[in-house]
Formats: C-alpha cells, sequence, structure tokens
C-alpha cells in the first residue's frame, strides 16, 4: 500500500483548467501542461488497495489501479507504465475521454471524493511518451494469416494492434481520409489534440499494421469480395447512424446532425479549411442533446464565436448526489459541469422541440418548445409552457440507433442484427458468417471508449483463436457484459 493515511490526510484535486477567457481562443487541450505533475502522487495515494478493489469491476479493461497508483506514489513511472500497458492499449485516449466509471466503483468514493484514477492513468502515459518508453513491439515471427478491420476508432485499432503483436497481417480499412473513426473527426480538438492518435499509429505501422484510408468497404469495396481476400474480418464500423428528430421544419437549413457539425470543425484543425463551411460565428446556437456530443457542439460552438448557445434536454436535471436508486458502485447519473459548459451558454432541462420557425430563404430562425414532465410512462408537455427560442444553427446531439445500413455492408455479408439492431454475434464475437467478427459499437451499440477498447481486445482474442486453433491474447468482456448501472 502507497500511503496508508493517504485517504485520510489528502484530499482530492483534479488537473488545473486554463483560464476560460484564454482557452476560448484556441483549440488546445483545455488542461493546464503540467499542472498534474506536482500532485498526482500523492493523488495516487489516497488509494487504499482494497482487498477487494471495485474499481476493477468498473473499468471493463480491468485496469490495475491499485497497482500502478502504489508505483506512481514511488516514483517508479516505469513499472507504472507497464502495467498501465498490460491491459490498455491506448491510455492516452482513455485518460483524456473517458468518463471513469472506474472512479464511480472506487470504495474510497462510498463516503468520500474517489481516487482521481483518470488524471493519474493520463500522467503515467504522458510520462511514458516523454521518456520514450512507449515503442514498437512488432512480432516475433508471422503466422502467415491475413485479416481486415473495418473502421479505424478505438475497437478497431485495439483489435487491429492485438493481432498485429500476435503475428497476424493485419489491414485496417477507414473510409475517411484520416485514421481515428470518431477519435479523429468526433472529438474535438480541446478534448483530445489528434497528436496524441498520430504517434499511435506510427507505433502501429513500425508494428506491421497497414492502413487503407478512403475506403468504405459495403461502397467501394464489396464486402464479400473483401471476406475472400481476407482469413478473417473484424467489422469495427461503429453504431453510426445519428437518431433524428422528425418535427416539422427540420429541412431548414441550419439544423444538422452533430457528426455533420463537429467534423467539419476538427477539419480546420488538420488544415482542410481555412473556415469550416458549417460555423456558429454570429449566431444564436441551440444543441439538442445533453449528453457528450451534446457538450461538444457547445464548447465548439463558442471557440466558433457564437453569439449564445442553449442546450436543451428532455430528462429532468440529475442531482448533484447519488439518488438511493444508484448505489455505489454503479455509474450514476448525476449532474455534470464539463470544461464546455464552464464556458457559458444556458442549460435547459425537462424541454421538448416542437417545430422549427425559418426565414422566407428556409433559414432556421426560431426553436419552439414546451416544458414537459414524465407521466404514465411518457414525456407529457405541460400546458402554457410554450416559448419559441433564437437558433439560426441547431445540432442535434441525440445518439446513435445503430451501424451504418445504407452503405451495403450488413447485407453484403449478410449479417443478422439483435432486436437492437446491433451486428448479433457469438461468445467470441463472430457474427453469423464465418470468420467475420464484430467488435465495439456496431455490435454492442453506443458506448463509452473503455468499452470500446475492451470489446477490440477480446474480439481479437475470438479472431487468433479461429485462425490458429488457441490464443494466449486477453479477452476482458464478453458480449453480453454491460456497464455496472441500475
Amino acid at each position: 500500500m502507497a500511503d496508508p493515511k493517504g485517504f485520510l490526510t489528502t484530499g482530492r484535486q483534479v488537473a488545473q483548467t486554463r483560464p476560460v477567457a484564454e482557452r476560448v481562443k484556441d483549440w488546445n487541450e483545455v488542461y493546464v501542461p503540467g499542472s498534474l505533475l506536482p500532485i498526482v502522487g500523492k493523488q495516487a495515494g489516497r488509494c487504499m488497495d482494497c482487498g477487494i478493489p471495485f474499481c476493477h469491476n468498473g473499468c471493463p479493461l480491468g485496469n490495475l489501479i491499485p497497482e500502478w497508483n502504489d508505483y506512481v506514489y514511488r516514483e517508479d513511472w516505469q513499472a507504472a507504465g507497464e502495467r498501465l500497458h498490460a491491459t490498455n492499449n491506448f491510455p492516452e485516449f482513455t485518460g483524456r475521454l473517458c468518463p471513469a466509471p472506474c472512479e464511480a466503483a472506487c470504495v474510497l468514493g462510498i463516503n468520500q471524493p474517489p481516487v482521481t484514477i483518470k488524471n493519474v492513468e493520463v500522467t503515467i502515459i504522458d510520462k511514458a511518451w516523454e521518456a520514450g518508453g512507449v515503442t514498437p513491439q512488432p512480432p516475433e515471427r508471422l503466422s502467415g494469416k491475413t485479416v481486415a478491420v473495418i473502421g479505424s476508432g478505438p475497437a478497431g485499432l485495439a483489435a487491429a494492434q492485438q493481432l498485429t503483436r500476435a503475428g497476424h497481417t493485419v489491414a485496417v480499412y477507414e473510409r475517411a481520409d484520416r485514421v481515428g473513426g470518431l477519435l479523429r473527426y468526433g472529438i474535438p480538438e480541446f478534448k483530445m489534440e489528434k497528436r496524441h492518435i498520430n504517434r499511435r499509429i506510427e507505433q502501429m505501422r513500425a508494428e506491421g499494421t497497414r492502413f487503407r484510408t478512403g475506403i468504405e468497404v459495403g461502397r467501394d469495396l464489396d464486402a464479400r469480395e473483401l471476406r475472400r481476400r481476407y482469413d478473417a474480418v473484424v467489422i469495427a464500423a461503429g453504431a453510426t447512424t445519428s437518431r433524428d428528430l422528425p418535427v416539422p421544419g427540420r429541412e431548414l437549413n441550419g439544423v444538422h446532425f452533430a457528426m455533420e457539425y463537429l467534423p467539419v470543425a476538427n477539419k480546420v484543425q488538420e488544415g482542410d479549411f481555412v473556415t469550416p463551411p458549417l460555423t456558429a460565428e454570429g449566431k444564436h446556437v441551440v444543441v439538442i442533446g445533453g449528453g457528450d456530443t451534446g457538450a461538444d457542439c457547445v464548447g465548439t460552438a463558442h471557440r466558433q464565436g457564437a453569439l449564445s448557445v442553449t442546450q436543451l434536454e428532455i430528462m429532468p436535471r440529475p442531482g448533484e448526489e447519488r439518488n438511493a436508486n444508484q448505489p455505489w458502485p454503479t455509474f450514476p447519473m448525476l449532474y455534470k459541469v464539463t470544461s464546455a459548459h464552464e464556458e457559458g451558454g444556458e442549460r435547459v432541462y425537462s424541454v421538448s422541440t416542437t417545430h422549427f420557425e425559418g426565414d422566407e430563404d428556409g433559414n432556421v430562425q426560431w426553436l419552439h418548445l414546451v416544458e414537459v414532465e414524465f407521466t404514465d410512462g411518457r414525456f407529457q408537455p405541460k400546458p402554457g409552457t410554450e416559448r419559441r427560442i433564437p437558433a439560426q444553427l441547431v445540432t442535434l446531439a441525440l445518439g446513435f440507433t445503430g451501424t451504418d445500413r445504407a452503405n451495403g455492408l450488413v447485407d453484403q455479408f449478410g449479417l443478422e442484427l439483435d432486436e437492437r439492431g446491433n451486428v448479433a454475434r457469438d461468445a467470441d464475437f463472430m457474427t453469423n458468417v464465418d470468420g467475420v467478427f464484430v467488435a465495439g459499437d456496431a455490435g454492442r451499440g453506443q458506448s463509452l471508449i473503455v468499452w470500446a477498447i475492451a470489446e477490440g481486445r477480446s474480439a481479437a482474442r475470438g479472431v487468433d483463436r479461429y485462425l490458429t486453433g488457441t490464443s494466449t491474447l486477453p479477452a476482458p468482456v464478453r458480449p453480453t457484459d454491460r456497464a455496472l448501472t441500475v
């Protein structure tokens, strides 16, 4: 145990953010560089080295959290990095983007603020990169087997890296012009600078993984032809079908899915545009949806110079402490103030959009809403609460309904879907088509980055066993595993 009294003598401290007035003028990550290093040792020392570390259960990767907390407290950064990489291919991604279900399951969190596990994690991996401790790990020998991975998000990258290191020849197919999936074009730069993706891709290339961008399987390449070329295929194409809002006025100019708005903002940072073709500059912006994607739209609109930003959520405002029906160690629904919300704007709860109103040129100008309450199993409008708010740009951040069916991938493979529209799979992550596997949101449905990486690792084991008859690769989750929620 690092510090036997750490949880008693040390309070919780988190990463320091840059001043709002400064950070909304650029697209760099919001945290003060280096602000964690002076405090992270004592924060790691708050870990109680529990007899039953429930943080393991909260994390689908099974991260060895008490072990690397101990190493950080003792300033053994090399050992901490080794333990971190033992279960996670990309801790710099999860350390920045994961909502940290491990912290919700921390035993200390029963009656005190939990250990800052996420901050410790990102410090370990950043130190490892700085020290040159993250190096390519090419296989000692090749198996002679080939694998195609469809999609280069966290699930696809994790599966590809695991299979490459197992000795298989892996090619990753990505329909976008750059590798990274939603990590690249869905996550704003201020949450994770894309240099973190770039150096992982270079590591994977050095290990032998091949990347083929600008190829959409189903449209540019028939899925059946891909199956003929390779000994196995992993579908990690995500759940990219956005949930729509079918209300009058939806067809007006200026009403867009979040995944139409966020990628072009990211492309500016990649150098593809000087100014984005879709921008919030000088506009009243309304974001429909109260989740993380909605917050990403809020932060992006601030940086583009929106006149105002309003975020709408149909659910009532969550409490700031656990409800009795969300006991530890489940992941609670709490009122969360992200860095984007710190930067301004208004959040409106318990409202539903009734329709959009436009001008004579077909551009959206107003959003009409009504307050709602949940009764008789549905949201009912409250009479007399109708009103309208200005809206020259509306982004729909309502989640996703399943994998893309329009590109032909599902039908060309002949894949079976489950009752929720996800690609069905067996205990080894194989679909109904022999040699075709599925990992991540395409099989699980919309989920967290940490689940995507865990699924990629588990699917890689299934593929390895299919190709060779056995496997020593780890499988942290089963297809049926679910998060600790109520």
